[in-house]
This record gives C-alpha cells, sequence and structure tokens, in this order.
C-alpha cells in the first residue's frame, strides 16, 4: 500500500509539473531552453567537433554555412567552443548547486533545531561567511592553487563561499517550523531528531531548498564565467569566460569590429542559458506554491 502511495504521488507530481509548463508558455520556454543546453553539453561535442588548429586564413571569418557564428582570431570555429565549453559551464554550475544546498542544508538544519552551543558556533560560522566578500575569497582561493582545477575542485571553490546565506535562511525556517504542533506531536510519539528532521521538518522546506536550487545555478554560471575573465582560473580548457577575456584583452573587441561575433558569442550563450533557468523558475514557484495555480 506504502509503494503504491509513493508512485501515485509521483506519477501525480509529474503529471502536475508537466500540466503547469503547459499552461504557463513562458516556462515551457525556459525548460526547452534548459533540455537545450544540457543536449548541447552532453552530444554536443561528439556531433561539432572542435579543431585546436590554427587557420590563420579563416581569421575572424563572418557567419557562414560551415561557420554560423563566424572564427576567432586563429580561424577556429566559434560555434564548437561554445558548445565545447557548455559541458564546464554546466557541469561546474550543477555541482556548485548541488553542493552549496547539501552543505546549508546540514548546517542550517541542524543549527536550527538542535539549538543551545551547537546553534551559537553554527550561527556563528555562518556570519563570519556571510561578512566575507565572496568574489575576493574567490579569487584569493583560485589565484592560490597554480595548478589546473577540476571542474570539480572550480565547484568547490564557488560553493564555498555561497552556502552561508541559505544555510541562514534554512536556520530561520526550521527554528519556525520546529515549534509547530505537528512537531510536538511527533517528539510525543518517540520519533528520534533523525526522523523528525528528514519526515517531518525536511518536506516542508523542499520547496525553498528547489527555488534555491535554481537561484545557485544562475549564480555558479556568473561566479565561474567571472573568474575565468579575470584570468584567474588557468586557461586549460575552452570555457565561456576565457572566450571572452580573449576578445576583449587579446584581441581589443570593443574597438575591433572584427571580434564583434567572437565577443557576442559567449555572452549570448549565458544570457540565454540565464533566461532560461529564470523562466523556469516562474514554473517552480506554481508547482510548490497552489495559491498561484488558476482554479
Amino acid at each position: 500500500m506504502e509503494e503504491y502511495s509513493w508512485r501515485s504521488e509521483f506519477t501525480y507530481q509529474f503529471k502536475l509539473f508537466f500540466k503547469i509548463l503547459w499552461k504557463n508558455k513562458s516556462s515551457l520556454v525556459g525548460f526547452t531552453i534548459i533540455v537545450l543546453y544540457v543536449l548541447m553539453a552532453t552530444i554536443g561535442p561528439i556531433i561539432v567537433k572542435y579543431d585546436p588548429t590554427p587557420h590563420i586564413n579563416l581569421r575572424f571569418a563572418p557567419p557562414s554555412f560551415k561557420h554560423p557564428l563566424g572564427t576567432d582570431y586563429a580561424g577556429r570555429d566559434t560555434l564548437a567552443q561554445i558548445v565545447v565549453g557548455s559541458r564546464d559551464v554546466l557541469l561546474v554550475a550543477f555541482l556548485t548547486a548541488f553542493f552549496t544546498v547539501i552543505v546549508a542544508m546540514s548546517i542550517g538544519i541542524t543549527s536550527g533545531y538542535l539549538g543551545g552551543v551547537i546553534d551559537e558556533v553554527l550561527s556563528t560560522i555562518m556570519d563570519v561567511f556571510l561578512t566575507i566578500p565572496g568574489m575576493p575569497l574567490m579569487i584569493i582561493i583560485a589565484a592560490s592553487i597554480n595548478r589546473p582545477l577540476t571542474p570539480l575542485e572550480v565547484a568547490a571553490i564557488i560553493s564555498f563561499v555561497s552556502w552561508a546565506g541559505l544555510a541562514r535562511t534554512l536556520r530561520s525556517q526550521v527554528l519556525s517550523i520546529k515549534r509547530s504542533k505537528f512537531i510536538e506531536a511527533a517528539r510525543c510519539l518517540g520519533l528520534s531528531s533523525f526522523k523528525i528532521i528528514f519526515s517531518e521538518i525536511l518536506p516542508n522546506l523542499v520547496p525553498y531548498i528547489a527555488m534555491n536550487l535554481i537561484l545557485a545555478i544562475i549564480r555558479a554560471i556568473y561566479a565561474q564565467v567571472g573568474l575565468y575573465f579575470l584570468g584567474v582560473l588557468p586557461f586549460t580548457t575552452l570555457n565561456w569566460g576565457m572566450m571572452i577575456n580573449i576578445a576583449m584583452f587579446n584581441q581589443a573587441a570593443l574597438v575591433n569590429p572584427k571580434a564583434w561575433i567572437y565577443l557576442l558569442s559567449p555572452l549570448m550563450a549565458i544570457i540565454i542559458l540565464q533566461i532560461g533557468f529564470i523562466l523556469f523558475l516562474h514554473a517552480l514557484e506554481e508547482i510548490f506554491n497552489p495559491r498561484l495555480r488558476e482554479e
């Protein structure tokens, strides 16, 4: 009976998700953009081959059928660089969001539920991280590592300075929820703290966590592109931030009309992806907030 109930709930939520997407056209557009970018990052590099060999005779070639986004300063296909670079951009973004949410949940929920000395210690740690400027700290950490960084390491650096705000908010949510009557009833029934947190408190935090997961992805994209643009991270792989850096500082794209397309290509890739996530947030709001649904 329990298995049937779980399957029924999953089926209901699955149908509700696509029903809301179909009704909310802007959210459907956002979801479609995200799916297309994920496909571009996973199978795109297999379909669109990147040739790193310079072709000086094709330097800054205009868009054509063979090169839809033109070529760069060395005559290499710009579209192929966008496609190949999307893999690391999305991988770092998703890993950063995952790490940020996991750390924030662990510290915020523990602090809010246990209280006492543990709450004071964890709250102090959160306050310290909230007062430290995020970008300068990321620059210091990344610059101090004199070797190529993997996407996992880049995600760890970004999430290290990004978790405190969400943790502080989750702590406040838990402080409010744990005073509820159903939590008191769970304690009277003899349920363990572990059971109360995962069965009673956490389900009430899922909507807020899901929304912040998307926001964390958006912030992670800006953060990693910014680090590559500033030249802090080693130029070991294709990245949209690295393309912007080369276009701006090496090729003077702002005063070199031939380099405009090479500069605008990664910028538009970032903007369109961010628009997709923002539009998709509208669907999550409607899914988790029944008051927003039309009767």
